[in-house]
């Protein structure tokens, strides 16, 4: 539950900065070129019976906005004078145009009051990286220092891989760390380079391997090889009761060798579907119980145990940090900002590029919601990896709201384009109708994301 509240806190803090920070960029924009802004909320406010859905609102004296905080926490937004928009305010449109209105302004101005909160975003996302590396640094494990090699699913072994195979990089360069990059990297490219028992060669590949099939594959594609070495056993778990200490090493489990601690955590894996077809408590019982061989001093010894309801033994293995030493890249404030911008863009260009899985079936499958976005934030508080999950949402928000889906501001931006070129405005009926097709698209993705959440969490996906 701890865990739970403090990913929700995070989600909610990040979403909320973002929204009111994309919010005020086409407050800003509308303000600069003198148009009305209405209504400007952080989350929506749909009226209940005889309540007006505001949390919080106020309007200062002389001015024209109320500002407020609605009880949905969906997002937000910015009910600017003269334009439909979600609101769906056709009695403004009925009015005489008024010179304070978004009609009554030049295309350009439109333009950019439409652009401003993907401005924003974008901005801010380089801004938050250029700081983290500033403040932080660029911490991180070179991939050709672990030294132990990588561990490879059988997709990857009928490629030329071999477990033990210290990665170096492909055509396009180097790797740098284990991260998604890496297996991008490797679904496009026609060479890698590597390690094999010490002799350094290189391996043909057919640069177009699936990215999403290679990410959700299980056993993964290539994880870093782990050795299946007992660092801590937990308190009253069953790797206690049978006696395991540090340093002892797991080398069988029922009969198959174990080389790693992937590959016993691969045997678990076994063991849960196994345990999808028990039927009877006496079924899940003969699933649970396990035979272990582990090694101390150079001697094997085998027992009988008793896994957790999980299927856990109950140790914990050293982590990538605990077996190498990571190394810090310094930045300097000046210098911040140009590496910042490399890293927002190669994370814009990765995101983007990724885009095209999103419609096949397993892509539409992999679309995760609210519950998703939220489990992406660390279990603990953390500020550097908060701030770089707010930096990608950021990203994402400007990426998506920028798509040509009336609606959303990229819709928007379609149509005023439309405009600059043949001079002439897309008829209010059209618009209104545009506007309730792409919020129909938005509903029905929003629906789709999080019944894909909620299939995840009950186990049909």
């Amino acid at each position: 539950m701890e865990i739970f509240l403090i990913r929700l806190l995070q989600f909610m803090l990040a979403i909320g900065l973002l929204v009111l920070l994309h919010e005020g960029g086409h407050f800003f924009f509308a303000k600069l070129f003198g148009v009305r802004v209405d209504k400007f909320y952080l989350f929506f406010d749909p009226s209940i019976w005889k309540w007006d859905g505001s949390l919080f609102k106020w309007k200062p004296k002389g001015s024209d906005t109320q500002y407020g905080v609605g009880w949905l926490p969906l997002g937000g937004y910015c009910k600017i004078s003269g334009m439909i928009d979600e609101s769906f305010d056709t009695e403004q449109m009925k009015q005489p145009e008024q010179p304070w209105e978004f009609r009554a302004k030049p295309a350009w101005q439109r333009l950019l009051i439409m652009i401003g909160g993907v401005l924003v975003n974008f901005l801010l996302a380089l801004l938050i990286y250029s700081m983290i590396l500033f403040y932080w640094g660029d911490t991180y494990i070179p991939v050709k220092d672990m030294t132990l090699g990588m561990k490879f699913n059988s997709e990857a072994k009928a490629l030329g891989f071999k477990d033990g195979d210290i990665l170096i990089g492909t055509e396009k360069g180097e790797f740098k760390e284990f991260s998604a990059d890496l297996y991008r990297d490797l679904s496009e490219a026609t060479r890698v380079d590597l390690i094999r028992a010490g002799q350094q060669m290189s391996l043909t590949l057919p640069g177009d391997i699936n990215l999403l099939g290679m990410l959700k594959a299980e056993p993964s594609f290539v994880r870093p090889l782990i050795p299946a070495e007992v660092d801590s056993v937990m308190a009253d778990s069953p790797a206690a009761n049978i006696g395991l200490q540090q340093g002892d090493k797991i080398v069988g489990i029922n009969g198959n060798a174990v080389d790693s601690y992937n590959e016993f955590t691969d045997q678990l894996g076994i063991l849960e579907d196994m345990m999808t077809g028990a039927k009877t408590a006496a079924d899940s019982l003969k699933i649970r119980t396990a035979t272990i061989v582990y090694q101390r001093d150079e001697t094997n010894d085998t027992v009988s145990v008793t896994l957790t309801p999980e299927l856990k033994l109950g140790f914990y293995v050293k982590s990538l940090v605990g077996i190498y030493e990571p190394i810090t890249k310094e930045y300097g404030f000046f210098e911040s900002f140009p590496a910042g911008i490399k890293y927002g863009w190669n994370v814009l260009a990765g995101y983007v590029g990724d885009m095209k899985y999103v419609f096949t079936a397993d892509g539409a499958k992999s679309l995760g919601g609210f519950g998703a976005i939220g489990s992406l934030f660390p279990p603990m508080w953390d500020w550097c990896l908060f701030w770089k999950m707010t930096a990608f949402l950021s990203i994402i928000l400007a990426f998506m709201n920028i798509l040509p889906i009336p609606a959303l501001d990229g819709g928007h931006v379609l149509f005023l384009i439309y405009e600059m070129i043949t001079r002439r405005k897309p008829s209010e009926t059209f618009m209104i109708r545009a506007e309730y097709v792409g919020f129909g698209i938005l509903i029905l993705l929003m629906v789709v994301a999080n019944l894909n959440d909620i299939l995840r969490w009950l186990g049909y996906m």
